[in-house]
């Protein structure tokens, strides 16, 4: 299983740490993540590319619904990151988040 995720923090840096932990979690599973995180300047251009799902970080929750808009017209699922999951050891609860759209 292969999926494509797109995470949005606000400088695309500070959720680093959420995409090794993302990553490693996948690993334990046999699941293959594809996953980069941009910073809100780089959602617009990004979104374009071929994404199986977007996650925005609890930090920017204030914007989601601009980025909700631009994912719809993309046909991508967009979800917010819960902050209990915006973690480094919140990569269980993230993962369950993803595996929706596997």
């Amino acid at each position: 299983m292969m999926i494509k995720v797109l995470m949005v923090c606000s400088g695309g840096m500070s959720s680093s740490f959420v995409v090794n932990t993302l990553k490693k979690e996948a690993a334990k599973e046999n699941i293959e993540i594809d996953i980069k995180a941009v910073g809100t300047g780089e959602f617009t251009d990004e979104i374009k590319e071929d994404w199986d799902l977007v996650l925005v970080a609890p930090q920017i929750k204030h914007r989601f619904a601009n980025f909700e808009a631009l994912a719809k017209e993309e046909d991508i699922p967009i979800e917010m990151i819960l902050p209990q999951s915006y973690s480094p050891l919140g990569g269980p609860k993230l993962l369950e988040q993803v595996k929706k759209y596997l």
